[in-house]
């Protein structure tokens, strides 16, 4: 049986966030039924097609549902949608994006009579604020929400991907928010109401940058093609055969790259040492080791880098992949069935070993239900658990307790969501080695002066947790940590394969100590994979996942879309993941290990191209700016320096307001450019048309203008921009916290918030200091006495302060 399949979800209105939220559940069992009018979902109709004409997007986001037509025109159309939401655990709504045509139903009546309901709405912006009534397309919010202005050539326009990311996104978001209230409902709770805004669920890509840039001044810009701030280099590169990711981040592994390149004077120059040192030299070190590249092919360099631990990495066309039987017997991709044709998606990326998911499946036609073996319950099942009062001052996660040995963004932002929805997370850093995004400068001023506290990334990423720490290479410090797994429900780690296995803190260890312990790793490839050894940051993961290869233009080079794509979105799927084990684990007193492939958690966002390539062999098509279903749709400039908005005519009677708003009646009333494919010959034209009209204006102000006339428009912003988006402000999302050594400072709330309530869940507590809680936890939860504690501390198993580059070696060599 699949872990979720004691529940039934009933899934309404259209939006890609709600159907991939909705798509999670079937992937581990659960009965979900898909509302659709009889002319179907809308998203049915949205491109690109298969040879068929069925759409690759759709089905990514629903095989394995059932669908059933509820006609809004029918006299009990309301009464047969009121009876199938009662009847059902999770209702996940949609239909603020999109209604569908649903019927309207009293949500709040079926919660007074089914408290135990779970239910989850989702909108563009939330229901309330500046933005709330706005139109809107997936190109849109990311560009409001800073995701789009840093990609592409220095004088514009800005490149970005045309679609499917913002609902892979969201839908994640609401996938973590109805899970964590169906775990919480197995131990008596209530159901839960959540409004999950899928703008703030993408600025998890963005928060990171917001800070960095706050942090360092006003310096964050559009660089080039392929190069982000503030990693240097970062990119994708030209080989003698096929491109090359690559990401020097550390010293070592500039110096290591240098060396693969015999660029002996660039590793020996005391001015290059860091990346915001050699951000300063981009323009000289491209032009000494570009050429160097096309000596070898991408294969031979990644063998290279694999040698020498660099994270580099080949970046695969579509054909790559479909090619890859790792990726198939891994599940990555799997084998799904629209109508007559059959071809290949992105499957589910949450790979717990001992309860996985579905492995491809049927996209449902309008009105079909399907029937599945490990599904337990049928649509005339109406038992129910029972459940307690809700205590609205109690999380969903509270009683739950995470033991985090991860660093960096992936899985901190993992364990930090777990953490804010209420798990109470214990961080394991050690002095010799702390977590790596408190920054990785080991000489004596950096340390003395304790600037490793002041990091903003770090200080978003931890926050609402607890941190200690421990030497893992000392017996004390593992049987220590293995002290607290005894008695802890989760493990989380991002660190390369085997590092905690010859610690002697593998899972094979754990589960003895503790059979119900979930263990989570987070690597690049997956613990078994060939490809294991490889070092990864965020942004190998997205070079390596073949969304690259269809963002750009159609003569340009695969073009990457963040400076570490990959480590938002390992972190969401690896919280999704921790939270199905736990759900298992709840009910049946098993643990088991999750082997999270980041670099496969990618590939959702590519998965329309998969499916069309898999079915008749047709390479994805890159469109640029534009879009393969809506024209016009792109970056427009507008008054200023490097000032751009995001313009998308979504439908017939948008292009037509679009049409009278700059000023071309005859466009307006001409029938043939009704459809997007009439528009398509003229693309040109109304491109320049429209920068005719957005140049008079600053960029808000034709944001406002646009919105005024329904038509979908965003501000394309920085991401130090949010920290004073009007729209954010009064929703609360950013809140103030008190840290030492950096006093004040704000931090982004979770998306998704309870659907009542007047703001977001408020931040409990600051990111913990190097050691902070050592010895609340070392006596509170282990009792060890004072004279204990300072004996580790004597022997530097805990301690407070990190250790310089001078110290590390003594320590090391005694």
């Amino acid at each position: 049986m699949g872990v979720l399949s004691h529940l039934r979800v009933v899934e309404i209105g259209s939006s890609a966030a709600t159907s991939y939220c909705a798509r999670l559940f079937s992937d581990f069992g659960a009965d979900v039924q898909k509302v659709e009018p009889a002319a179907g979902d809308p998203l049915r109709r949205s491109a690109p097609f298969t040879p068929a004409g069925q759409s690759a997007w759709f089905a990514f986001l629903n095989f394995n549902k059932s669908s059933i037509t509820v006609d809004v025109s029918e006299p009990d159309s309301v009464a047969r949608l009121t009876r199938l939401i009662e009847a059902c655990d999770v209702l996940i709504d949609g239909r603020d994006v999109d209604s569908a045509d649903c019927p309207s139903v009293d949500i709040a009546a079926t919660r007074e009579r089914r408290p135990d309901l779970i239910y989850l709405s989702a909108s563009w912006f939330g229901h309330e604020g500046p933005y709330a009534g706005f139109a809107a397309t997936d190109s849109t919010v990311r560009a409001l929400g800073g995701l789009v202005k840093l990609i592409g050539p220095v004088e514009g326009p800005p490149l970005h991907a045309p679609d499917f990311q913002t609902g892979i996104l969201a839908g994640l978001w609401g996938f973590i928010a109805a899970a964590s209230s169906a775990l919480a409902r197995l131990q008596g709770g209530a159901g839960r109401s959540w409004s999950l805004s899928i703008f703030e669920s993408s600025i998890a890509l963005s928060e990171y940058l917001m800070f960095e840039a706050f942090a360092r001044g006003d310096v964050m810009r559009r660089i080039g093609v392929n190069r982000f701030w503030p990693t240097f280099p970062t990119g994708i590169y030209e080989t003698k055969m096929g491109w090359l990711g690559i990401t020097a981040l550390t010293p070592a592994q500039w110096r290591s790259f240098c060396d693969m390149l015999d660029l002996c004077e660039l590793r020996d120059d005391p001015a290059l040492v860091l990346n915001e040192d050699r951000l300063l030299h981009m323009e000289q070190i491209e032009k000494q080791f570009v050429p160097r590249l096309k000596a070898r092919t991408a294969r031979e360099w990644f063998a290279e880098g694999l040698r020498r631990k660099i994270p580099i990495v080949p970046v695969p066309e579509i054909s790559d992949l479909l090619q890859d039987a790792e990726k198939r017997e891994r599940g990555a991709i799997v084998p799904v069935l629209l109508c007559k044709e059959e071809g290949l998606t992105a499957g589910s990326m949450q790979r717990l070993t001992l309860t996985p998911p579905r492995q491809g499946g049927k996209v449902p036609k309008v009105g079909e239900q399907q029937v599945f073996a490990d599904t337990r319950r049928d649509l005339t099942d109406t038992s129910r658990p029972s459940s307690g009062g809700f205590d609205a001052a109690k999380l969903p996660l509270d009683g739950i307790r995470v033991i985090d040995f991860s660093m960096g963004w992936a899985g901190p932002l993992c364990t930090r969501s777990l953490a804010d929805l209420g798990a109470d997370v214990i961080k394991i850093e050690a002095v010799q080695y702390p977590d790596w995004w408190r920054g990785v400068d080991r000489r004596p001023g950096y340390v003395e002066d304790q600037i490793y506290e002041m990091a903003p990334g770090f200080c978003v990423m931890n926050r609402n947790k607890r941190g200690i720490t421990l030497d893992l290479k000392h017996p004390s410090g593992v049987a220590l940590a293995k002290r607290l797994i005894v008695e802890a429900d989760v493990v989380v780690n991002n660190y390369s394969v085997d590092v905690l296995h010859k610690l002697g803190l593998g899972y094979d260890v754990l589960r003895r100590i503790n059979p119900r312990l979930v263990m989570m790793a987070m690597s690049a490839f997956g613990t078994l994979s060939a490809y294991r050894d490889c070092r990864a940051y965020g942004s190998t993961l997205e070079q390596g996942s073949g969304l690259p290869s269809v963002v750009g233009s159609p003569d340009g080079p695969p073009v990457m879309s963040h400076i570490a794509f990959g480590d938002a979105v390992g972190g969401l799927n690896g919280c999704a993941a921790v939270l199905v084990a736990l759900v298992h684990a709840r009910t049946t007193g098993q643990g088991q290990f999750i082997d999270l492939a980041q670099i496969e958690c990618m590939m959702p966002f590519a998965a329309p191209w998969i499916t069309i390539q898999s079915i008749d062999g047709t390479p994805p098509q890159r469109y640029g700016s534009r879009h393969p279903q809506f024209t016009p749709h792109g970056c427009f400039r507008c008054a200023g320096q490097d000032n751009w908005i995001m313009v998308a005519a979504t439908d017939a009677d948008m292009w037509e307001r679009l049409a009278i708003l700059v000023g071309r009646l005859d466009w307006a009333s001409d029938i043939s450019l009704r459809s997007s494919e009439g528009r398509r010959g003229i693309e040109d034209l109304i491109e320049k048309s429209i920068e005719a009209w957005t140049q008079t204006r600053d960029a808000d102000e034709a944001m406002s203008e646009l919105q005024s006339a329904r038509v979908a428009a965003g501000v394309v912003r920085l991401p130090i921009d949010l920290l004073k988006d009007r729209h954010l402000i009064s929703r609360s999302f950013l809140q103030e916290i008190e840290r030492d050594f950096i006093g004040m400072h704000t931090q982004p709330s979770m998306p998704i918030r309870e659907a009542l309530s007047s703001g977001p869940f408020p931040i409990r507590k600051a990111a913990p200091t190097l050691g902070q809680h050592n010895a609340e936890i070392l006596s509170g939860l282990l009792g060890l006495s004072e004279d204990q504690i300072a004996q580790l501390a004597r022997e530097g198993i805990i301690g407070t302060k990190m250790l310089s580059e001078e110290e590390l070696a003594r320590a090391s060599s005694v």
